[in-house]
């Protein structure tokens, strides 16, 4: 079975000045750093949405680290 890192990087040439990090546990979601906007990639009722409010939190600090952990180990190539 393919084992998925929990998040990965994303750029698409139409949108040049965005940078996704995409998750790829549960809650599935795609982030715009810049904008911090959010894209849950499953359907979530209102009361899951409510119950993940505070691990979403988490969640985006976490994106945001593995982010600046990747573009530091890019650099040192």
């Amino acid at each position: 079975m393919l084992q998925l890192p929990k998040f990965v990087l994303a750029d698409n040439t139409d949108f040049p000045d965005n940078l996704f990090v995409i998750h790829l546990e549960y809650p599935r979601f795609i982030i715009d750093l810049e904008s911090e906007d959010i894209e849950f990639l499953e359907e979530l009722d209102e009361s899951e949405e409510i119950e993940l409010k505070e691990e979403m939190d988490l969640l985006i600090d976490q994106a945001a680290e593995f982010y600046e952990r990747e573009i530091t180990r890019f650099a040192e190539e």
